[in-house]
């Protein structure tokens, strides 16, 4: 499995661990990813996505899962992410014409 968000695309950094004396060795700075399932109210079912803690407090601040990926340009998504939003945007379509 890939380390990286799946809705803002956080991945791995690179930085130095600095020791007592100064000395700089590579290392990896990891997100913090966690499994979540999102409830979409537009596809009236649960969505499992592995995503940044810090994503899961975006997506509540804006208002939902549905509100984020409304909101979100499909560059800053994962391939996942951006069949969901279509979908999303496919069903509001269908209950507007409806």
């Amino acid at each position: 499995m890939s380390r990286r968000c799946e809705l803002t695309l956080k991945g791995p950094q690179v930085g130095h661990k600095v020791s007592h004396s100064n000395i700089k060795t590579k290392r990896r700075f990891l997100p913090n990813l966690v499994n979540v399932t999102f409830i979409s109210d537009a596809l009236g079912r649960g969505v499992r996505l592995r995503v940044s803690a810090n994503a899961v407090k975006s997506v509540d601040h804006r208002g939902g899962f549905d509100a984020y990926l409304n909101a979100a340009k499909e560059s800053e998504l994962s391939a996942k992410a951006v069949l969901l939003k279509r979908a999303i945007e496919k069903k509001q379509a269908e209950a507007k014409a409806a």
